[in-house]
């Protein structure tokens, strides 16, 4: 008899986790609470043919992706095409831009160029961020971390050192580049895994490798492709989706989960996969299967949240990139008030997504699609008046520039996404956008736990457990949670 699982959400580890367990034999159900999937990473089109991806726009670590469709016969191109950019991003500075190029060779002569030893640097960085992503993304990350013994192999004891786990990101940046342009530059990829850079560990100086050497990449169409690609194999392999469905309650009994009720229905599953933010899947079970107390939440340090707009501009922009960052002020100013201080920034840095200078196919002839984000702090208020100053703010640094006069009324489609737009739609803790943060003290094991502890059949997947945020971690997530369940299927037979 097949085990019926279900899954609450169809964000990247949901669809992760749907298609691997599919294919082990399973029936799986894919409860979703929008009208599609993805989560984050919806996609909306407006009534004036501006077509919009709602959140990841940064296609790095491709490998992962091309992992996953490997485990199911596929590749990426039998279902989207895959752009390298070139150059990958610019980065506005307040007196100058850089333009990070395709190359990794090219990139090594402008780090010359800029400061007289760093390309030789850059090279070192390389070398050893290289190693620290293929140990860390194959070793590490696979790990569905319930003790540290699962660490002990004389493999990972013979890199410990080489990973500098110990040694923050910001010094060991430092201790390659003198230039705070380059620092700033090496600094930046981190940043969306929710701390300041002196508060994450060196061993992620893979995202460099993982973003910089192996580049920046667009599916053609939007990243919702990489969405649609996913559902196509989970279908494939079985998996039934059911959309518009919102789950109520997670229901019990004598120590197992018996069933999810939805839209006042009840529904019997053998075992439930919460692929929903992990703060609020607790709060549909009775408090005393919950793993974590409301007081644990309170003390987690969350990656930040964000104000979004989605824009349609009614004429060509010059000058600007695929991927924009706008980086003229200070960068530990603005981290002060995403994790100090927890404000809106005075001085803020924000980047520009503009698809339609790769794709012709999301924004009208001679128009372009802008997709506008400022990190913030968790939990503030985000009132309309509020995030408009802040669009002005965006827009007169946009202008400047590109030397776009009155960009705002160039703007014919324009819609605002902020905090409690991330809580409203995801139940999203505080209106987080990434999840926790990938400090020392939450690595790992230090993570939520992927089980519940006092309910064999409940499971954890996504960006609040291991391995953490982002998109190919979420996908890697869902593999985890799948194989726990095949293991403990196999155990019982």
């Amino acid at each position: 008899m097949k085990n019926r699982i279900a899954i609450i959400g169809s964000g990247f580890s949901g669809l992760s986790a749907s298609a691997y367990l599919a294919k082990a034999g399973n029936e799986v159900h894919v409860f979703e609470k929008h009208d599609q999937a993805g989560g984050r990473a919806r996609q909306f089109t407006s009534g004036q043919g501006y077509v919009f991806d709602m959140g990841p726009s940064w296609y790095w670590m491709s490998d992962i992706m091309e992992s996953f469709f490997a485990d199911f016969g596929y590749k990426t191109s039998d279902f989207f095409e895959l752009i390298s950019l070139n150059p990958q991003f610019e980065v506005v500075f307040s007196e100058e831009k850089i333009s990070v190029p395709e190359s990794l060779g090219e990139l090594k002569i402008l780090f010359e160029q800029i400061e007289k030893g760093a390309g030789l640097q850059l090279e070192k960085f390389m070398q050893s961020a290289k190693f620290k992503y293929e140990v860390g993304m194959k070793d590490f990350v696979n790990k569905p971390c319930h003790n540290w013994s699962e660490f002990i192999s004389p493999k990972i004891a013979k890199s410990a050192m080489k990973l500098d786990l110990l040694t923050n990101f910001r010094a060991y940046v430092a201790k390659h580049f003198k230039n705070e342009k380059l620092r700033t530059l090496m600094e930046f990829p981190v940043i969306f895994l929710g701390a300041s850079p002196n508060n994450i560990p060196a061993l992620y100086s893979l995202m460099n490798y993982g973003g910089y050497a192996m580049g920046t990449h667009y599916p053609k169409g939007g990243f919702y492709q990489l969405v649609l690609a996913m559902k196509k194999v989970a279908e494939d392999q079985g998996a039934t989706f059911h959309f518009n469905k919102t789950v109520e309650s997670i229901n019990t009994q004598n120590g197992t989960v018996r069933s999810l009720t939805i839209h006042g229905e009840t529904y019997e599953f053998d075992t439930v996969i919460a692929s929903s933010d992990y703060h609020h899947t607790e709060t549909l079970l009775d408090k005393e299967y919950r793993n974590y107390s409301e007081a644990y939440w309170q003390n987690r340090t969350f990656a930040p949240s964000s104000l979004i707009y989605y824009l349609g501009v009614n004429q060509p922009i010059p000058n600007l990139k695929h991927h924009t960052l706008f980086f003229e002020n200070d960068l530990d100013e603005h981290l002060d008030c995403i994790y100090g201080e927890k404000k809106w920034p005075g001085k803020p840095l924000f980047y520009v997504c503009c698809p339609s200078k790769t794709d012709d196919a999301i924004a009208p002839k001679g128009k372009e699609n802008l997709f506008l984000l400022m990190p913030l702090a968790i939990g503030i208020k985000d009132a309309e008046p509020v995030r408009e100053k802040y669009l002005a703010e965006m827009l007169s640094r946009i202008e400047r520039h590109t030397g776009i006069i009155d960009l705002q009324s160039k703007i014919e489609y324009k819609r605002s996404y902020c905090i409690s737009d991330f809580i409203s739609d995801y139940n999203a803790y505080d209106g987080n956008a990434y999840g926790l943060a990938n400090t020392l003290g939450q690595t790992a094991v230090l993570k939520p736990k992927i089980r519940n502890k006092k309910l064999k059949n409940l499971l954890y997947t996504g960006q609040l457990t291991v391995p953490g945020p982002g998109v190919p971690p979420s996908i890697i997530s869902g593999k985890i949670v799948a194989n726990e369940i095949i293991k403990l299927k196999h155990k019982e037979r």
